[in-house]
């Protein structure tokens, strides 16, 4: 080996390493800034995704001639009325057969009971009784931590409730003046950034703006393929169900999980558990899908992002942030694609113009 090449080898791996270590403590040092900030970050983010779920019709009142604060104001007063109607929608069906669903589950907590005193478990009811005990008492003990639990819950309806506020007021101020920030950023900044930042800036919103439109087709899919199954199974409450499936294709993980169980008890309440288990069949089929081809694939193709990418970002931002890291995930990694694929166009080389030097034909030379 000869030791000229191997010290330079060492060197340069010496040198991508500490650079390498740096960019990771930055990264690092972003990240813990980010967090410390996340009470102001989180409403800003939605405030965001919500704009670029209602900026096509502002967009088109504004092409109409519409002042941008009218524009602005309707839009979000529609948004609002959208909102309210959906919630009724859901809270409507299910009120007026409350008193159904209350026997149903009584009804179907006794089934329960019934089956399980027969084979193979053949659990009787003093066995039930000392059960139903041992959780009192464990309850009982564990009043504390219940109580802690009680008042963390409300706190989190809480915030939510102010960060849903927040990135309402945060919607209606980004319809009205949003066309301006760029050309405002461009005045802002020195040099090549006034021109890179607000041209990154451009792509980044129409990165998201995918991202929003994509996440509410796949919903979609979910709302009338799990809406169709459970109407041939003949569940009440189809309609409030479909549209619980397609709110929560917003919330990863927990949102398709939180759906599922309610689709599954309404089934087993009011149909029985045959119909219970071929709803959650249906239902387990169609997230498959969801996870597995329709996300990846609608998602790939609105991003520019290819199927196995979205797949382990999700999967990494679930594991670094749980929930939120999930629904992060996919933009985040689409708009540091945008930010390289940039990067990568400004630091290609032109491409080289060929010297015109050839001879003419037949070797003649001319003078």
């Amino acid at each position: 080996m000869s030791s000229t090449k191997t010290r330079a080898a060492l060197r340069v791996s010496a040198r991508i390493s500490l650079e390498l270590l740096l960019i990771l403590v930055m990264a690092a040092a972003v990240l813990w800034a980010l967090g410390q900030m996340w009470s102001v970050i989180w409403p800003l983010v939605v405030g965001l995704l919500l704009t670029t779920l209602t900026w096509p019709l502002a967009r088109l009142l504004r092409g109409w001639g519409w002042p941008p604060a009218l524009a602005a104001s309707v839009v979000t007063l529609l948004f609002l009325l959208v909102a309210t109607g959906i919630v009724a929608l859901i809270a409507v069906p299910v009120a007026s057969q409350s008193g159904e669903l209350a026997d149903g589950v009584t009804e179907g907590i006794q089934r329960v009971r019934e089956w399980a005193a027969g084979p193979p478990l053949n659990i009787d009811d003093a066995q039930i009784a000392q059960a139903t005990d041992t959780a009192a008492a464990r309850l009982q003990s564990s009043a504390g931590s219940l109580v802690s639990a009680v008042v963390a819950g409300v706190s989190t309806v809480v915030d939510g409730v102010i960060t849903a506020v927040l990135a309402l007021f945060l919607m209606f101020f980004f319809l009205k003046d949003g066309p301006r920030f760029l050309p405002w950023l461009a005045r802002q900044l020195p040099g090549r950034l006034a021109t890179d930042i607000p041209a990154v800036a451009e792509r980044s919103w129409d990165t998201l703006g995918a991202f929003v439109r994509s996440q509410a087709l796949v919903g979609l899919l979910d709302a009338i393929l799990i809406g169709l199954g459970l109407w041939a199974l003949g569940v009440p409450l189809v309609l409030p169900l479909a549209v619980l499936t397609f709110i929560s294709a917003f919330i990863p993980v927990v949102g398709a999980l939180f759906a599922g169980v309610v689709a599954v008890l309404i089934a087993l309440v009011f149909n029985g558990p045959t119909d219970a288990l071929i709803a959650l069949a249906i239902i387990i089929v169609v997230q498959q899908l969801e996870g597995n081809v329709f996300q990846p694939m609608i998602q790939s193709r609105g991003l520019g992002l290819h199927a196995a990418v979205v797949l382990l970002a999700v999967t990494l931002g679930s594991s670094l942030a749980g929930i939120v890291g999930s629904l992060l995930a996919v933009p985040v990694a689409a708009l540091i694609a945008v930010a390289w694929n940039y990067v990568r166009e400004q630091l290609s080389q032109p491409p080289q113009e060929p010297e015109n030097d050839e001879q003419p034909a037949g070797g003649a030379i001319v003078s």
